[in-house]
């Protein structure tokens, strides 16, 4: 893990505007967003996928498998600066520091993530993931569908209209597998994609999988902020229950939200199955995912 994110890191650096250059301000926070921070699951997915689909791991692809996990984090850093405006969730700290339009501005806030979602675009299209033209296509298709209103964004506006609302567990569902699970799909179908040499049965699987722990994720993060401090995640704990928002914690109880992200472990560890040895990164980032403490 520390040897992706530490080349991931330094991929993301490379790839942004130096704060030296036109307009400065914003560039300066387009960095501060993106780098020196977060646990970098999504890349760590991407490059999980991508040996787990290579006929042999050592084999996967590290360029494309980076530049593929570049785009997905922007697109995450940029849900993350655009979550903390006031107009959204409205928070103050996102991974140990101020958050983005506090340390700036709203309005630079708000253009930082839209230039970040553009880099990530720019990245898939300017680079070579793929020896087939048509699955590079395929791969900026599903990173659009996965931050647009079929993802991320409506998971975001669900989320928004569920404030002070009891949701059933099929709807907290429905709300998750978009805002939050949409990304970890699409980082592990990129990653995937960069290698390209499993049947669509076994991309069926691996997609499945990532269903799984991108709910296991929310899950995890709704216990975390039950249970965890401020000071251990690095962002506001008790936002969701002080703003009456629904979490999993809300409508199952502590002790069932644990059992639940258990039982999507197992389901995820299962839809693994037929991939071998190949497939171990994403078993352990499964465990990661679930039994994580930050």
């Amino acid at each position: 893990m520390a040897k992706v994110q530490a080349r991931v890191e330094a991929a993301l650096e490379r790839f942004l505007p130096q704060a030296s250059i036109a307009p400065q301000r914003l560039h300066e926070a387009m960095r501060y967003a993106a780098l020196g921070g977060g646990k970098r699951v999504r890349p760590l997915l991407v490059f999980a996928a991508g040996e787990a689909a290579a006929d042999d791991p050592a084999r996967a692809d590290p360029l494309r498998l980076v530049i593929a996990a570049c785009a997905v984090e922007y697109i995450h850093t940029y849900s993350l600066v655009h979550d903390d405006l006031p107009c959204m969730d409205d928070d103050v700290l996102r991974r140990g520091k101020p958050t983005c339009h506090v340390e700036f501005d709203v309005a630079t806030a708000l253009l930082v993530g839209d230039s970040l979602q553009s880099l990530a675009f720019q990245l898939l299209a300017e680079h070579k993931l793929s020896d087939d033209p048509a699955i590079q296509v395929e791969m900026a298709k599903i990173l659009a569908i996965a931050c647009g209103s079929r993802g991320m964004a409506g998971g975001q506006a669900i989320d928004l209209a569920s404030v002070g609302r009891t949701l059933t567990l099929p709807e907290l569902e429905h709300m998750h597998i978009h805002k939050t699970g949409a990304l970890i799909r699409a980082s592990v179908a990129l990653g995937a994609r960069c290698s390209n040499t499993l049947a669509p049965a076994q991309l069926a699987r691996l997609d499945h999988y990532a269903k799984c722990v991108g709910l296991a994720y929310q899950v995890v993060d709704d216990v975390l902020d039950q249970e965890s401090s401020t000071a251990t995640l690095g962002k506001t704990v008790g936002k969701d229950a002080a703003n009456n928002k629904p979490t999993y914690v809300s409508a199952l109880g502590l002790a069932r939200a644990k059992a639940l992200a258990e039982e999507l472990r197992e389901e995820a560890q299962a839809a693994l199955s037929d991939l071998g040895g190949g497939a171990r990164r994403l078993s352990e980032l499964a465990d990661f995912i679930v039994l994580r403490k930050f």
